[in-house]
C-alpha cells in the first residue's frame, strides 16, 4: 500500500492538497484528527493534566484544546513534554489505522501530517512519497487567524515547526500555494494523474 504524507507549517495548505487526493480515491488519515481522539482517552487526560495543570480541562472534563495549546506551544520545552504524552498514542491508533486499510486491500492512503520534522521522526519513515505544501509566512498566518485560531498563538506554533526550506530539502514533491485553493487542487490532481496509469 502506498503511503504519501502531506506535511507543510500551519495555514499553508495541506488540507486542500490532501482533499484534491481523497477526491480521486485515496484513502485518507488524518493524524491531527487521531490527536484529537486520543484527548478523549482517560490515560492521556490525567498524564494532561499532571503535566500541565487541571485548567487545561473543561469544565465537562474534557481537554480544552485551546487552553493546552496556551501552554503546550509556549516553549519548545513544553512543546516535548505535549509530544511525549501524545505522539505514542498517535502512533498506536495510526498504525491499527494502516493495518485495517492495508487488509482491506486499499492501493493508497494519503497522510495530513502537521508535525513533521523527519523522515525519521513522526511516523514518517513509512512514507513512500512525501508531498510538502508551501506558502509565504504572512499569508499562512491570515489563514489560520481567520480560521479562528489566535494569531499570537499561530506565531507561537510556526516557531516550533521545521522551516520551509527543510521542508523543501526533506519532501520529494513540492506545491507553492501562493495562490487560490482551486489553483492548489488542480496542481495536485494533475499531478496525481500524471503519475497513474490511465486504465
Amino acid at each position: 500500500m502506498e503511503k504519501i504524507f502531506v506535511i507543510g507549517g500551519m495555514g499553508a495548505g495541506k488540507s486542500t492538497a490532501t482533499k484534491a487526493l481523497v477526491d480521486q480515491g485515496l484513502e485518507y488519515i488524518d493524524l491531527d484528527k487521531i490527536g484529537h481522539e486520543i484527548h478523549s482517552w482517560q490515560v492521556v487526560k490525567d498524564d494532561l493534566v499532571e503535566a500541565f495543570g487541571d485548567d487545561v480541562l473543561d469544565a465537562d472534563g474534557n481537554v480544552d484544546r485551546r487552553a493546552l495549546a496556551a501552554k503546550a506551544f509556549k516553549t519548545p520545552a513544553d512543546t516535548r513534554k505535549l509530544n511525549r504524552i501524545t505522539l505514542p498514542r498517535i502512533e498506536d491508533a495510526f498504525m491499527t489505522r494502516l493495518g485495517e486499510l492495508e487488509a482491506a486491500g486499499c492501493e493508497a492512503v494519503v497522510v495530513e501530517n502537521s508535525v513533521f520534522k523527519s523522515r525519521a521522526m513522526s511516523m514518517a519513515d513509512l512514507a513512500d512519497i512525501i508531498i510538502a505544501v508551501l506558502a509565504p509566512l504572512e499569508v499562512r498566518i491570515e489563514r489560520a487567524v481567520a480560521s479562528g485560531f489566535d494569531e499570537a498563538d499561530v506565531r507561537r506554533r510556526i516557531a516550533q515547526q521545521i522551516t520551509d526550506a527543510e521542508r523543501i530539502e526533506r519532501a520529494d514533491v513540492v506545491f507553492n500555494n501562493d495562490g487560490t485553493k482551486e489553483e492548489l487542487y488542480n496542481k495536485v490532481v494533475t499531478w496525481w494523474r500524471g503519475r497513474v496509469p490511465s486504465a
